[in-house]
């Protein structure tokens, strides 16, 4: 095969990959969210399909019947579970904003008590050392100072106003509930429309992305919340029996932090615990770590077991996939960078990136040859 051939081939391989990563990246999330009760009609399609199977081999109730049961059930246990944790965590965010002026009283006391244990200590140190310390405490108290000031003037009534209308949401449910009972009642008649009209090619690496983004996020994902499910638990019972204000609130965020990477329930419980210790709470002290080592022995007996070999990434590589997430979307980034990283990479043993590598070899060895003398 000539040279220029095989140039215009690696030049509209690149260029076909450079799209297809351009309208990922660009137009797919505003398709989502253009279609976003379709999105969410098939996600509860997928988890009443199985519902709907049952009911056809065991009830043997017409699957367009079964279909409207299944539906309504589904959405109603969704609805029902999401309004009874929002009801919840408003109920303590909106109590935790209204009880902080107290809140940042009580800690000032025990910061004081703390300061004066630790007073021998403190003049010992060297005068840079103290100054930086100063700074600290005064940095501290002004950010805890504004928060406070601000959250004062916050009206929790007023989130409100930011929501749609009503007629918005009652379109954006019909549509939804429509859409989950057509992905399910009309589901094989769907899947025959889509394999006539899309290429053979096209289907093969669609069942490729589909069966990666189920081992990868799906694995990944899936083990992670029953895990932070179970720390969440631990954690809230924990603080129900040495009464921490709150209990269920924290013990979710610091559940959402053991969901991270890299971070762990030791990020709050060890300086917690020292805070305690320092401010003469031994009792608390000592509960807060037996309820870190539990959550620790928990975890460690449930990831094997849950996780398995679903990232199938090193760490190192697990480092860089969060570190560029966390730079590209923040927090959301952290989250989503490793699943991300585990398609990638399942993309790459799976041989979808073979033109892409095999081009640039072409062309870095034929620049190469060209440098000979």
């Amino acid at each position: 095969m000539k040279k220029p051939l095989i140039y215009v081939k690696i030049l509209v391989n690149v260029l076909l990959f450079l799209l297809g990563v351009l309208a990922v990246v660009f137009l797919l999330p505003k398709l989502l969210g253009f279609f976003m009760p379709f999105v969410i009609g098939f996600v509860v399609s997928v988890i009443a399909n199985p519902l709907v199977k049952f009911l056809e081999k065991r009830v043997k109730i017409v699957r367009k019947h079964s279909s409207a049961i299944i539906i309504i059930l589904v959405i109603g246990a969704v609805v029902g579970a999401i309004y009874a944790l929002a009801s919840v965590l408003v109920k303590e965010v909106t109590n935790l904003i209204q009880d902080f002026p107290n809140i940042y009283t009580s800690l000032e006391q025990q910061f004081n008590t703390i300061s004066v244990k630790l007073s021998g200590i403190y003049d010992l140190l060297p005068l840079s050392a103290r100054n930086m310390l100063d700074n600290i405490g005064s940095n501290i108290t002004n950010y805890a100072t504004q928060f406070m000031s601000e959250s004062s003037d916050l009206n929790i009534s007023e989130a409100g106003s930011y929501a749609k209308n009503v007629l918005d949401v009652l379109l954006y449910a019909i549509v939804t509930i429509m859409s989950a009972y057509f992905f399910i009642a009309e589901r094989d008649n769907l899947a025959a429309l889509v394999h006539r009209f899309t290429p053979v090619s096209l289907i093969k690496s669609y069942n490729l992305i589909v069966s990666n983004f189920k081992s990868a996020v799906g694995g990944y994902f899936k083990a992670q919340f029953k895990i932070m499910l179970v720390i969440t638990i631990i954690m809230f019972v924990g603080f129900e029996i040495i009464k921490v204000r709150y209990s269920f609130l924290f013990a979710l965020l610091i559940a959402f932090l053991d969901f991270l990477p890299f971070f762990g329930t030791g990020a709050v419980i060890w300086p917690w615990a020292l805070i305690e210790i320092l401010s003469g709470n031994y009792f608390r002290a000592v509960m807060l770590l037996i309820i870190y080592l539990v959550c620790l022995i928990v975890k460690q007996v449930l990831q094997p077991k849950m996780v398995g070999d679903s990232v199938g990434i090193s760490p190192f590589s697990t480092l860089i996939f969060m570190f560029i997430g966390y730079r590209l979307l923040g927090v959301l980034g952290m989250i989503i960078g490793i699943p991300i990283g585990m398609i990638i990479i399942n993309f790459y043993k799976a041989g979808m990136f073979d033109n892409i590598i095999k081009g640039f070899r072409i062309i870095i060895k034929d620049i190469n040859d060209f440098r000979k003398m």
